[in-house]
């Protein structure tokens, strides 16, 4: 049987979403409880901001800095990139933030003998190249794509061309997590089996991942 590699996606994939870590991200601030109210696919119908995003009207970086932005006024900062906004409400613990789910799944691929690789549009955009150092499951990739360098973002086929290239595999022994429907579609035109990861659902959505790595 030809080896195999599980694909993820980072954010909403192996880490929560912001949406659901308003109270973290409060406390973080000093903002009081329910201060933050957008919610993304949490509640769609009050997250025009969102909408907006889901439609192609603004891309998923534009949605972020509009809320870093947003967010930076209420305590008084000026927040014009993602990584000190992105810093100061996921605090010094940045493994509080990431999904059991995920790190149980990444053991368990890992265990069978697939390969592990990531490929985000903005890891160290997002989050600053310090991020990662404080995330020891991360070693446990054989390859982390990051269009914050190579300025291919998906859902471009040439993104996924570097993990098929990077890992020498079939893009058909390739399954793929994302939770943005355009980039599965890519992932689908690339020829890779795809889950579109439900936030909020993450255990079933992992399980599937996992189902089909092992088909």
């Amino acid at each position: 049987m030809a080896q195999r590699a599980l694909v993820l996606d980072f954010g909403g994939v192996i880490s929560k979403t912001m949406f659901e870590t308003h109270d973290l991200s409060e406390k973080a601030l000093g903002l009081a409880a329910g201060t933050l109210t957008w919610r993304g696919p949490f509640d769609v119908e009050t997250d025009p901001l969102w909408r907006d995003m889901q439609a192609g009207i603004i891309t998923e970086r534009d949605y972020w800095m509009t809320r870093a932005r947003e967010t930076g006024q209420l305590v008084g900062k000026d927040w014009q990139t993602l990584p000190p906004f992105l810093s100061a409400v996921r605090g010094n613990d940045p493994s509080e933030v990431v999904r059991p789910e995920a790190l149980e799944a990444i053991s368990a691929a890992k265990r069978d003998g697939h390969l592990l690789a990531i490929l985000s549009n903005e890891l160290d955009l997002f989050y600053g190249k310090e991020f990662r150092t404080r995330l020891p499951f991360l070693a446990s990739f054989d390859l982390i794509v990051d269009a914050t360098y190579t300025e291919i973002l998906k859902p471009d086929p040439r993104a996924f061309a570097f993990i098929t290239e990077g890992l020498s595999i079939d893009a058909g022994d390739c399954v793929f997590v994302d939770d943005q429907l355009k980039n599965i579609r890519g992932g689908e035109a690339a020829g890779m089996a795809c889950v579109h990861f439900d936030v909020t659902s993450p255990h079933s959505s992992y399980e599937r991942a996992l189902s089909l790595l092992s088909a």
